[in-house]
């Protein structure tokens, strides 16, 4: 029933993955949200995103941000990042998870995308049939009152734990080995 809501790993953020292992399992392009995946929403990009996306095209990835905010929000995000985006994306809509495919010129198997919600970041690549991860929220130690959808989020992921046929579908590509179980329970 929630096989659709479920990711292909779920990893603790963008900075836990391997980014040579993915491209070593052929991958050649990363589509990415932005908000709570990469900065906290509404944030600029820092310095070690900057790096970070720098490293993963020296790798030889196409990158593309697919991201339900407007294009001033993600121009102002890209300043010091050169790559593809589609703004107003209207996640968990298919039509421009498969625009960005097009875009990139690449298989859409050779394609993963990386967010931080289930229920629109996952839900569409899953619809979209394109591989995907899913990362802590950005936010997520805050002691802030979490909305009722993370809440949610929570018990679909403790299904997704015991169903261990949806998890670690892409295979070994952490920098470090991390117990699915302590991600699931602090989130």
């Amino acid at each position: 029933m929630f096989k659709k809501l479920y990711p292909y790993e779920y990893v603790e953020s963008v900075f836990a993955i391997d980014y040579n292992k993915l491209y070593h399992k052929g991958y050649r392009g990363i589509i990415f949200d932005i908000d709570n995946t990469l900065v906290p929403h509404g944030e600029n990009s820092t310095k070690e995103i900057d790096n970070l996306f720098q490293m993963i095209h020296n790798i030889g990835f196409k990158t593309l941000l697919l991201s339900n905010n407007n294009e001033e929000r993600i121009l102002r995000f890209l300043k010091n990042i050169d790559s593809l985006y589609l703004c107003d994306a209207e996640k968990p809509k298919t039509t421009n998870y498969l625009k960005a495919v097009k875009m990139m010129d690449i298989k859409k198997e050779e394609i993963l995308f990386i967010g931080d919600q289930l229920f629109t970041d996952i839900y569409g690549a899953n619809k979209s049939g394109i591989t995907n991860i899913l990362v802590k929220y950005i936010g997520y130690y805050k002691k802030e009152k979490k909305g009722i959808r993370r809440n949610v989020e929570k018990i679909i992921l403790k299904l997704y734990q015991m169903n261990k046929s949806y998890q670690n579908r892409i295979g070994d590509i952490q920098k470090e080995e991390r117990n699915f179980q302590n991600v699931v329970e602090e989130r």
